[in-house]
């Protein structure tokens, strides 16, 4: 297993379908969106699904068309992620991952 941390940036544009319900007239990316680029970033990084998440805080939000980082980085058997947007700290949490059936 490799301890390296492994980094992506995304972002979501304005036309993102989840968007006019995720608030109508101030839309902000759902976090459901932001643990889903968690999960693409693991099966990425170790080849593995996300198997659940232990804990996820959100501190800040996440615009339409703003660029966010996301770093994953080794904490024994689990996976711990930030995401950031220009060094702003939007979410942390610590997830695992397993092997596909």
């Amino acid at each position: 297993m490799s301890t390296e941390s492994y980094h992506a940036t995304f972002s979501f544009t304005a036309g993102h379908p989840s968007l006019p319900g995720h608030f109508p007239g101030r839309p902000l990316v759902a976090g459901v969106l932001l643990l889903e680029q968690v999960a693409e970033a693991l099966r990425a990084w170790r080849g593995q699904r996300l198997a659940c998440v232990r804990e996820a805080k959100f501190v800040a939000p996440l615009t339409p068309e703003q660029t966010a980082e996301l770093q994953l980085t080794p904490a024994g058997a689990q996976v711990r992620f930030e995401l950031r947007r220009d060094g702003h700290l939007l979410a942390r949490g610590l997830v695992e991952g397993a092997a596909d059936a």
